[in-house]
């Protein structure tokens, strides 16, 4: 995907507000920011925006769009955050944040830059499930993405675990491609919007075993079959499977700061105006405690930080 104005890069090292993360948390800081006044550097660490919603098929439930792909909005959020004077560098992932003071250095892999406010919008990555096998075959038929790996299994048999609105939203993308898609929850009730379970509960090609885990993942060069455990007779079983996709949560991807803000079960926490217990750091997204990882909730939680950030830092 190209993106018409991936020239407008960093051309300082010196900045009001830098944001960490070119998700939608992190963009609607931008804008925020940007419009604000305050010189404004996103640094995204991926080719392109979005974070894990450039990588969502279908976004539903976002004001304004009775659907659109994850990664067309977040272009779309993307040139309007470079139209309010926002500079986005792609590829560069930050590392580390000292905090300085009044001003926090954050380092690249290959650049250093300062600034009066750092905002934190890192996102969260896929949780593993922690069993034989799914770290050898992962790329080999264990995949985290619908929308990167489901046309590979066209026409084949594949599982696909938890209960979320995650496994459910991929898991209807995935049942347009597979022959049949085992759906495997480890309780008997889904915590997945109710329209959500019954768009897949309406697909014949879906098969539901609850109350039940993946235990192995089994296979030679690629998966073959997986081994199951009912949790309440303890029965094990073998499911011939040609892929594994795994939706069970997110781990925050808060290891850049953790040392310098609280946290709580690794998110970190933040007040109303999403600063972090260190001045200057605010934080917003799925790497926030008490957010509710929805694109629209990021979008609200970015404008709050940049508008806070960028007109704190002009009165400094």
């Amino acid at each position: 995907m190209e993106f018409k104005l991936l020239s407008q890069k960093a051309t300082k090292k010196e900045y009001d507000v830098i944001i960490l993360g070119a998700g939608i948390g992190g963009l609607s800081a931008a804008i925020y920011s940007a419009r604000a006044g305050a010189s404004t550097l996103v640094l995204e660490k991926n080719a392109i925006p979005g974070g894990a919603l450039a990588l969502t098929y279908a976004v539903e439930n976002y004001p304004g769009f009775k659907f659109i792909e994850g990664s067309k909005l977040a272009e779309l959020i993307a040139e309007q955050a470079i139209h309010s004077g926002a500079h986005i560098n792609y590829m560069e992932e930050a590392i580390k944040v000292e905090d300085l003071g009044e001003k926090k250095k954050v380092k690249t892999r290959v650049s250093e830059y300062e600034a009066k406010a750092v905002i934190v919008a890192t996102g969260a990555k896929p949780r593993k499930l922690g069993i034989p096998g799914e770290d050898k075959f992962f790329g080999k038929g264990v995949s985290v993405c619908a929308i990167c790996d489901a046309p590979f299994f066209k026409d084949k048999v594949v599982a696909i675990v938890g209960g979320g609105n995650t496994a459910f939203d991929e898991g209807d993308y995935i049942l347009r491609y597979v022959k049949k898609a085992y759906f495997i929850h480890r309780r008997d009730t889904f915590r997945a919007e109710k329209i959500l379970v019954d768009r897949v509960k309406n697909n014949p090609k879906a098969e539901f075993i609850l109350d039940s885990v993946v235990e192995e993942i089994i296979g030679n060069e690629k998966v073959e079959k997986i081994k199951i455990k009912n949790l309440k007779t303890g029965e094990t079983k073998e499911l011939e499977v040609d892929g594994v996709f795994i939706f069970i949560g997110y781990e925050p991807n808060s290891q850049i700061v953790k040392d310098l803000v609280e946290t709580k079960n690794g998110y970190i926490v933040t007040n109303e105006k999403m600063e972090t217990s260190r001045e200057g750091i605010y934080a917003v997204g799925d790497v926030r405690w008490g957010s509710i990882k929805q694109a629209v909730v990021s979008a609200g939680e970015g404008a709050i930080a940049g508008y806070y950030a960028g007109n704190k830092v002009l009165q400094q």
